[in-house]
């Protein structure tokens, strides 16, 4: 077994504060190198292309000379910048759009959608509960396009998942906010929907341009904030989001509910080899909460086990899959991002009580994990208001198997590893 200390640099890059309104009442590491991409089959046109001379094929490009890494246990400030080690750019459609305004894919999966119509309108990010246990199974995380799973506090974590290609009657249970929604809300030009917040993170966002987005439950049907079924939850852990709904409600409020400008990622489907081969990737964000993802190859899909035991008074390790009661399906993914994120505390209040910054802008260091495989990587947040885009440790940006998408955010001190073909990364901030 083999065990690297991550430590982590800050590359001088500054985003373009570019502010928008939505509206609703209420480092590289010795060895590892990108692997070759077999090119079976052409990939998806993107709003993004290298510079001229650096292949499209990223899989293929050299690694970074090794950069001795700096670390500071605060943020670094950001300093003005306005390239990429690879400058990006947009490249229109034969009719003149941005290929993010395309009708023809998911511009956050790169598959079409059974109703194209869906869309016509803006994402929801939604807040959705994995602690206490018997909260699960959860509902709509299959159907999500994009999920995000960061640590709250005192050992929990929590998802927010991003609804836009499919509708769900019931997503959930929805729960509070934290000061990390606010990167999800503003990439994929959101609908915040949350069941409240500590007093402090919720008159931020009240205080914020996010204001008339924020969804919380009201005392009528609209927002459509539904109670499920008894599965032994109390009333608050038993709250979820009908986004069947929500256009009428919308509408009904007279909010604008159009198709938002949100740049597709890089997605491919040809199958990818290379020598960091891995077969599960477990991520433990404390003994109250650790999973795994399994690679199945027949279905090239990542399928997620979650813990059952607290690991205390010397008890082992513990899972079961997790499932989706919504769907009744497993809860899986086609590509899995590890994301290295700051975590922080504005005051020492906020840190006696464990409220985090988790300060996704800049860049930092990944992993993806698709087709088995793992690649080196950086994210990049380019632009305030688009979401992330993984890149390889040169800058050149990453391809993604078409599908569902999910983030595991740690913090950029945490370590990882490798025992053959599993993977184990440990949270940890500083």
């Amino acid at each position: 077994m083999t065990s690297r200390h991550r430590r982590f640099f800050s590359l001088n890059l500054i985003p373009s504060i570019l502010i928008f309104c939505l509206a609703i009442s209420c480092t590289s590491q010795p060895g590892l190198v990108p692997a070759a991409v077999t090119p079976a089959v052409t990939a998806s046109p993107t709003p993004f292309q290298p510079q001229s001379g650096i292949s499209d094929v990223p899989y293929n490009s050299p690694s970074l000379p090794q950069v001795e890494p700096t670390f500071t246990p605060y943020p670094t400030p950001l300093v003005p910048a306005d390239i990429l080690p690879t400058p990006l750019q947009n490249i229109p459609t034969p009719g003149g759009l941005p290929f993010y305004l395309s009708n023809v894919n998911n511009p956050l999966t790169g598959l079409p959608v059974a109703d194209p119509s869906l869309l016509e309108r803006r994402p929801m990010a939604i807040k959705v509960a994995n602690a206490p246990d018997y909260v699960r199974p959860q509902s709509g995380l299959t159907l999500a396009d994009v999920v995000y799973e960061y640590y709250i506090e005192w050992g929990d974590t929590r998802f927010i998942a991003v609804m836009y290609g499919n509708d769900a009657q019931k997503v959930g249970p929805v729960r509070s906010g934290r000061y990390f929604d606010e990167h999800i809300t503003r990439m994929y030009h959101a609908f915040f929907v949350f069941k409240f917040a500590d007093p402090r993170e919720y008159s931020y966002f009240k205080g914020s341009d996010l204001l008339d987005f924020l969804v919380v439950p009201g005392n009528a049907s609209c927002p459509p904030f539904v109670l499920g079924p008894d599965q032994g939850r109390e009333v608050y852990n038993n709250f979820f989001f009908d986004t069947t709904k929500f256009a009428a409600c919308i509408a009904k409020k007279g909010v604008d509910n159009s198709r938002q400008p949100i740049r597709s990622g890089f997605f491919s489907n040809a199958p990818v080899t290379g020598a960091l081969k891995v077969n599960r990737i477990y991520t433990r964000y404390s003994s109250y909460s650790y999973n795994y993802w399994e690679y199945d190859a027949a279905t090239r899909k990542y399928f997620r086990y979650q813990e059952t035991e607290t690991m205390i008074n010397g008890k082992p390790e513990a899972y079961a899959p997790l499932t989706d009661a919504e769907t009744g399906l497993p809860v899986t993914a086609d590509n899995v991002v590890m994301l290295f994120v700051p975590h922080t505390f504005a005051t020492q209040n906020e840190q006696e009580d464990e409220i985090f910054h988790v300060d996704m802008v800049g860049s930092g260091e990944a992993f993806l994990f698709r087709d088995g495989t793992a690649f080196p990587a950086r994210w990049y947040r380019t632009d305030i208001d688009q979401p992330i885009l993984i890149a390889t440790l040169d800058g050149i940006p990453l391809f993604l198997r078409p599908g569902r998408t999910f983030y595991q955010v740690i913090g950029e001190t945490s370590t990882y590893t490798q025992n053959g073909t599993d993977w184990r990364f440990y949270f940890d901030t500083p």
